[in-house]
Order: C-alpha cells, then structure tokens, then sequence
C-alpha cells in the first residue's frame, strides 16, 4: 500500500491553467486552517470541544473536495454536501461545548443522535477517499462491533451499552473522535507538519542533496550513499517513506543508474534509506507525538530514545551497500558533479537556521515543542525569501509560499482524517472492553511469556500495516498489544517503539510494501527483485526492534548517555555482521557463521 501522505507532498503550482479566482479561493481556505492551528499555540486555553470540531471541520474540504482521490463532478459535489453536513455538526459542538459537557455523553435527542452518525459516516467517508478502504472498514466493523456484541457468544461479546450512550460518548465527550489522539493532531502534528511544509517549500531539500553529496559523495558506492544521508535528513521532515523516495529518488535514482548500479539495488537504496525517515527524530511521521500522548514521556525523551536505534538503521544500510560494492562496481559520483561548496554552505543554511532555532527553542530555551517549532516556522518562512543564487524574486517568493500553505493544508488534512478514524476504532475499544480481552488473549496465547508475545505482536503490527498507515497501524497495535507487553515487564517507551518499529516493516516487506513499488515504478524494475534486495538492506528494521528488548540501555541516552553508547556499539557490531553476512558471503556455511555471530553479540553478549 502507498503511504498516503505522499498523495499530499505534491503542491499546486500556479503554473497548472487553474483560474486565478480558484487559486486565490483555496490559498484563502489553507490560509484560514494554518492561522488557526498556529494561533492555537499562543492563544492560552482552549476547551477541546472547542479546538477539535474546529480542527475537524478545517480539514473536511481537503480531503472530500480537493483530494487528488476526488475526481469527477459528482463525487466533489457528494464531498461538499458532506463537507457543509458534518461542517455544521462541528461548530454546532464548539458553539454548545459547555452544554454537552453536562451531558456526559449522552445524546438528548434525536437531532444530537443524527448528528452523531453523520460525524461518525462521514469521517470514514473522509478516512476512505484519504487512504483507501481498509482503515474505514476495521472502523466500521469496531462501530457494529459496539452496536451488536452484546449478540455474540462468549467471552470476546460485551454486557450492551445505550445506543445514546454509545453514539454519544464518541462524539459529544471528550473521548472517541475528540479524544487524546486527536488533540495531538490539533496541537502538536499540526504544528509540526506546517513546519515540514514551509522547509519543503524553500530550498531545503536541495540543502539536503548536497550536504549529502559533499559528505559521501566520493566514497565507493558513493551515490548510494548519498541517498542514504539524504533520505535521512529529507525524511527528518516529511516523515512519509513514500514522499521521501518520491523527492529524494527523483535525483538519485538516476545518478546511481547513470553509474551503472543494478536497478534493483539503486531502487532498493533508496526505499529502504527512505523508509527510516519514520523513525528519524525529530518528526518520525507523526508517530513521535501520538506516543507523547500515549505514554505520557516528555517530547524531548521520545527523541532521544529512538536516535540511537534510528542511526544504527542507516549504519546497517551503510553496510550493506559497502558489502554489495565487493561484487559490483558501485562507483562515487564524479568531481564535475559534486556541488560546489559554496553551494554547499549556502543551500544548507535553509535547513540548518530552522533547525538550529526549533532544537534551541526545546533545549536552551525550554519551551514546549510545539512553540518552538512555531519559532521554526517563521525562521523557515524568512528563508523562503532568498534562494541558492542570493537573489530575491517576488513571483519565486509569492509561489513558495502559496506552495507552503496549500501543502500545510493537505498534509495537516490527511493526517487529521486517519486519525479522526484510528480514534473510532480506540474509542469502541475503551467503552466495549474488546482492548483488554484481546489483550488477555495475547498472554495466553504466548503462554504468559514475553518473547512469545514479542512475536505476535510483531506479526500483527506487519498484517495491520500492510493494509493502514503506520501511525495508524502503531495506534491500533499499541492499544491491543501494549499492555500486554508492559504486564510482562517491558517499560512503556520500550514496548510503544517496538511496535512503532515494526509498524513500519510494510514499507519494505512484501507482498505490499508501499516504498517499494514507488522507487521500482520510478527505475523500471520487478517489484518482487526490489523487495528482496531492499529486505536486506533494511535488515535492521527486523533486528533493531528485538535487540532494543535485549539491550533496552540504547533507550536511556538521556539519563545513562555511556551505558546507551555502549549498547549502540554492541548492537551495531552485531547488525553489522547480520547485514554483511547476509549480503557478502555466498556460501552457506560462512553465511550461517556470520549471521549467527552478529545474534549472539546482539542477543546473547553480557557486555556489562
């Protein structure tokens, strides 16, 4: 499956014969949704049957009217009749918040009740022209699950809640679609999306390129490696694999074919560098700030703990193409076509003064992230300004930053829809008791035991994801799976990025692997001879997750910095092996030997 974000990564150019009415008319519209998430940041307390609905009824147009998936009159008049339904239910909530609030979730009256179900229709509506159909139908099911369990059999049927009340506490408490999740979708992906799309707008990207470029560009395999470091800082931003390869794969793709790299191997590259985007701090999709929510672990901690294990992922792709350059001649890229330094300084500086103020404003100044990412913003919008030749072109500048709104717009919308949708699904959850019994269901299934659990959990976190975003995959997984794995004694960080981790393995594992079929349609390559080249590149998606259990000190890079680095060091030896023997060796008996070496460093090593 394609992430879907990707979808949202492409902007409006006014170059497209749009009339300038329209043009004008959705810049105003985007304009509208990211004043109001910024000024969410600054304007003190806001009631969440306030800030939510509104956040909800924002987005509806994005996704029902101007989504690429809408084509055609007919479904872009169906998405505006929807759009102005479930519009007005939204500010009929905020405007009667304090009402609602007396009523604990209880729906009054049969206008409230059909309000109820046209929010709850028309977010899977919304989840369904965003990402497809298979989000929506497990939330469908979660809703008939709510209605009729009482009907099945069992201990897997519930006791039977008041369809006032069922309805209701999803959609007038604060709880179901107004739930935690997404208030983070409201006050901090938001934020944090607007601030990817004003770097993505300018010339940060080309910044990435060639800081790459300078950095690896020289080394053997040379041009693979440039994508790994570009992918890395690229996906840092967009947190989406599949806009990674699509940005990213655009360049280097055919540098290394015009380098004479396999195709298999070049689109390999470049799927699996991008696909550690997602678990590159400081964005890592909008997975990071869900499990803010989640576990209640400060933002800062969060980034902290999956560096480390986000960087070993890059060193075992490192690896891999070193041990891939003994049998093919991977070549560097020629001098004539480094960039110049000055280039180099230059371009970098639009990525690197937006930085440096949003980890300045977490670290030195110690505002919430959110703030400081809004301080990255306006410094990223200044940038938009200049250009790489240190000229300033009024009409370059008015486009970069229509690009900037509009693309805020489409990516805040797209998230918000799979959210809206992921929070159906944990609300029947909470109020049906199904979370717990699956969860019971796990203990006795691994027989109470946490490897075992391990497994299933990570067997199931890769058949959700193939079919669902990963954040909303690492949702739906974590909410079953979590306890569980946090009853068997895992601490709660470390039992959430493992299912984040293996959330992801879709975008690389067969038979659907979304970064996968993109980089292998971009080169003109079988998918399947990409796939099993990228699942060995990204061998360290499979281990890095399992040996964050064995060795859980990697986690603790901010309270125990050389017990972290000495667990980075043991693990990284022991990938290293895994990926080269998986790699370089061809006969099955040194093969076996190095694979297994690099398991017993990783799993079985007493290094302290």
């Amino acid at each position: 499956m394609v992430d879907p974000t990707q979808v949202l990564q492409e902007p409006i150019s006014p170059e497209i014969k749009t009339p300038k009415l329209h043009r004008f008319a959705l810049f105003a519209l985007a304009a509208v949704l990211v004043a109001f998430h910024l000024s969410l940041i600054f304007s003190g307390l806001v009631p969440n049957l306030v800030s939510r609905p509104l956040h909800m009824a924002l987005i509806l147009p994005w996704i029902l009217v101007f989504s690429s998936r809408t084509t055609g009159w007919g479904s872009k008049v169906s998405g505006g009749v929807l759009t102005i339904a479930a519009g007005a239910c939204c500010i009929w909530i905020a405007l009667n918040h304090d009402i609602l609030a007396d009523q604990y979730g209880f729906l009054e009256n049969d206008l409230q009740t059909v309000m109820a179900i046209t929010l709850l229709g028309v977010i899977l509506e919304a989840a369904r022209r965003a990402i497809g159909w298979p989000l929506p139908i497990v939330a469908a099911l979660a809703l008939l699950y709510g209605v009729l369990g009482q009907y099945i059999p069992g201990e897997f049927g519930h006791a039977g809640t008041p369809l006032n009340s069922f309805l209701g506490t999803l959609t007038i408490a604060e709880g179901g679609i107004w739930g935690s999740l997404t208030g983070v979708s409201v006050g901090i992906v938001a934020i944090f999306v607007i601030f990817g799309a004003v770097l993505n707008a300018g010339e940060a990207g080309q910044g990435f390129m060639n800081v790459a470029a300078a950095a690896a560009g020289r080394l053997k395999g040379g041009a693979a490696k440039v994508s790994v470091i570009s992918s890395a800082l690229f996906g840092s931003i967009s947190g989406s694999a599949s806009a990674n390869v699509a940005s990213t794969g655009a360049i280097t793709l055919p540098a290394m074919t015009k380098l004479g790299y396999p195709k298999r191997l070049a689109a390999a590259v470049e799927a699996v560098a991008s696909s550690g985007g997602q678990i590159m701090p400081p964005l890592m999709g909008a997975g990071a700030f869900v499990m803010v929510e989640l576990t209640g672990v400060p933002y800062t901690s969060i980034m902290a703990a999956a560096l480390l294990p986000a960087v070993l992922y890059f060193v075992a792709v490192w690896v891999g193409i070193n041990a891939y350059a003994e049998d093919h001649d991977l070549k560097g890229i020629a001098d004539k076509d480094k960039p110049k330094l000055k280039d180099v300084l230059i371009t970098s500086a639009f990525f690197l003064v937006p930085f440096t103020v949003l980890l300045t404003g977490m670290f030195g100044l110690g505002v919430t992230p959110q703030y400081a990412a809004c301080m990255a913003i306006i410094a990223g919008a200044v940038m938009l300004c200049g250009n790489k030749n240190l000229s300033f072109d009024l009409k370059e500048i008015s486009q970069r930053f229509e690009n900037a709104v509009i693309n805020s717009a489409k990516q805040v919308s797209m998230i918000a829809a799979i959210i809206l949708c992921a929070s159906i699904i944990i609300g029947v959850l909470s109020i049906t008791g199904l979370g717990v019994k699956i969860t019971s269901m796990i203990l006795s299934g691994s027989g109470g035991l946490l490897w075992p659990s391990l497994f299933l959990t990570a067997i199931a976190c890769l058949v959700l994801g193939m079919e669902v975003p990963t954040t909303a995959a690492y949702v739906i997984c974590v909410s079953v799976a979590g306890p569980a794995l946090i009853s068997l004694g895992l601490e709660p960080l470390q039992a959430h990025l493992f299912v984040f981790w293996f959330a992801l393995l879709s975008t690389i594992t067969p038979p659907v692997c979304g970064a996968v079929f993109i980089a292998a349609g971009m080169i003109g390559e079988n998918w399947i001879k990409v796939a099993l080249t990228a699942m060995s590149l990204g061998v360290g998606l499979y281990i890095i997750p399992l040996g964050m259990i064995a060795n859980p000190d990697i986690l603790a890079l901010s309270s125990s910095p050389v017990l972290a680095m000495l667990a980075f060091v043991q693990i990284g030896l022991g990938l290293s092996c895994i990926s080269y023997g998986l790699i370089a060796a061809r006969s099955i008996l040194p093969k076996v030997g190095i694979i297994g070496l690099g398991l017993v460093v990783i799993f079985f090593l007493e290094v302290i």
